[in-house]
């Protein structure tokens, strides 16, 4: 076939939406990751201004540069002058997930061992370096086998586990900040429901991202002086710059040991991430741009190892999207002003201004239409026949948004005797922080094992139940501590913490064990019941 030569338009009109769609999304992670960490943890706003976000922003500016010379690299040997670059950002699951399991608690954790709150803040930000250098090894390893990890893993587990960050942290979190200033929250979410849900194009193909902002936060900084937008109103922030360099640094290497104890996190956020990344290349050639998965993978990865080494605590990943940035007419000329603003914004400090300058209520609807985004394709996009494993996937997160609040709103006195309550069964605090730890691995680990039951491979399902009985028994999973941490079981000192791995993972054990031989039973060795989702919940008859 003959190559046609045309040009590359890379600017067009459609990528003033697509920066604006793309850029908002990016500052409503890092104005989450802000706000949870300063308001809702204490941490000193300038180590997160200064020091976290250029190295965080950086990230970005990188991957989404590598990205843009990919589609004029698409461009020139397809000769299609409609490419449009892969969109690069903030991975939204993971940086919330980090900063309430990771970052805040160890923060916590250290301060109440007697460590002043900056030099706590300080051992914190290395450990999120850590962190990230950890993730971004672990994503470039998988680059190169991230297809098989895809083939292992039943769908069921790796997206209803992401599902389930959709609906417990990503989603209700955010809503909780809707509904703080309800008259400004809800007009902002109603305008991107209206437009990014439902579809239907503003006046003039206004951006809709941008309208709703811009309606939100004039409407807070209007109506807020009267008292009437509920909470207090906070006045237009003084402009500052909050300039810091991101510079490579081994100071990561502090904070390794510490955040060794968090790699049951890490490693399933970056399984996720690649996988995430497989699937939204495949959706980008499907639009019509055959971009080079591994090329994508590798540059996610890349993009999270330098944050991390820079001084970044989140992830970058490819956005779930592309066709749709594609319909509204972007090239890559999005990605490039994108990575430009929030690089630049990170470095200079301007980004850090804009987060406090915007309401998070304002901001929290992006994230409530990526938190429905991401619980639809999970249930979608899995076989119907697994929506009951996509669910049960969501409970651990649920579990661990409770132990989350439990923690935050129950001194650590009145937690620990409610841990040690004596009853029938195990205490439900202990169990419900428990479940939560590892909650991650526990929802990709149990939404495999029920796909597994239901396809009727009862013997790969057993495995998967045990290693959820060997994970457990270690504290990988399951966790009776607080912190999360893992351990070796006899070494605690508290019985009925000592009894969480042994119970967790003779239970285990045992159901592995019974699946074992059901599945030398005759009515076991059946074909699975066809693709057509539960009988109960079958569309009902067309009238005639």
């Amino acid at each position: 076939m003959t190559q046609t030569t045309h040009k590359y338009r890379w600017f067009a009109l459609g990528d003033i939406n697509g920066f604006f769609g793309l850029m908002f999304d990016n500052l409503t992670v890092l104005s989450f990751l802000a706000g949870i960490l300063v308001f809702g943890f204490g941490f000193p706003a300038n180590v997160v201004y200064t020091k976290m976000f250029p190295g965080t922003a950086f990230g970005v500016l990188f991957g989404d540069l590598v990205y843009t010379w990919m589609a004029f690299r698409l461009a020139k040997k397809t000769g299609n002058p409609n490419v449009t670059a892969m969109p690069l950002g903030l991975d939204t699951p993971s940086t919330i997930g980090i900063v309430l399991v990771v970052l805040g608690p160890a923060f916590v954790s250290l301060k109440a061992k007697g460590m002043p709150v900056e030099e706590a803040a300080m051992m914190t930000w290395y450990i999120g370096m850590a962190t990230m250098v950890m993730i971004g090894v672990i994503k470039l390893v998988l680059s190169f086998c991230g297809r098989w990890v895809q083939k292992m893993v039943p769908q069921a587990g790796l997206l209803g586990s992401l599902a389930g960050i959709g609906l417990a942290l990503i989603g209700f979190v955010p809503l909780v900040d809707i509904f703080g200033l309800p008259l400004i929250g809800l007009v902002s979410l109603g305008l991107i429901l209206y437009n990014l849900v439902a579809r239907i194009r503003l006046p003039k193909n206004m951006p809709g991202v941008l309208v709703a902002i811009a309606v939100g936060t004039a409407l807070y900084y209007i109506l807020g002086p009267l008292g009437v937008v509920g909470g207090t109103f906070t006045p237009l922030p003084k402009f500052e710059l909050h300039f810091g360099l991101p510079l490579p640094t081994l100071l990561f290497v502090k904070g390794f040991v510490a955040a060794l104890d968090y790699l049951p996190l890490a490693v399933p956020f970056a399984i996720l991430t690649v996988v995430g990344g497989i699937n939204v290349t495949e959706s980008a050639r499907v639009a019509g741009d055959d971009f080079n998965t591994r090329n994508i993978l590798l540059t996610e990865a890349v993009a999270t190892l330098i944050a991390g080494v820079c001084g970044g605590v989140a992830q970058s990943t490819p956005y779930i999207g592309q066709p749709a940035y594609k319909g509204m007419g972007s090239r890559a000329g999005y990605t490039l002003l994108t990575g430009l603003f929030v690089g630049f914004g990170g470095i200079l400090g301007y980004v850090g201004y804009i987060v406090e300058l915007i309401p998070r209520a304002v901001l929290a609807p992006i994230l409530i239409f990526v938190a429905l985004d991401i619980m639809v394709q999970a249930t979608l996009a899995s076989p119907h026949r697994h929506a009951p494993a996509v669910m049960l996937s969501y409970f651990p997160t649920v579990a661990r948004l409770l132990a989350i609040k439990y923690g935050t709103f129950l001194p650590a006195a009145t937690l620990a005797s409610l841990m040690v309550t004596q009853g029938k069964e195990l205490p439900e605090a202990l169990v419900t922080v428990a479940l939560g730890n590892g909650f991650i691995l526990t929802g990709m680990l149990w939404g495999a094992f029920l796909a597994e039951m239901i396809d009727r491979r009862l013997r790969l399902s057993a495995l998967y139940l045990a290693i959820c009985g060997v994970f457990s028994f270690f504290g990988v999973i399951h966790s009776a501590a607080v912190d999360g941490n893992m351990y070796v079981p006899w070494r605690l000192t508290e019985p009925l913490a000592r009894a969480v791995p042994y119970q967790f993972a003779t239970g285990y054990l045992v159901l592995a064990v019974v699946l074992l031989v059901l599945s030398f039973t005759r009515k076991a060795k059946e074909p699975p019941a066809a693709d057509l989702g539960h009988p109960d919940l079958e569309a009902p008859p067309t009238p005639a």
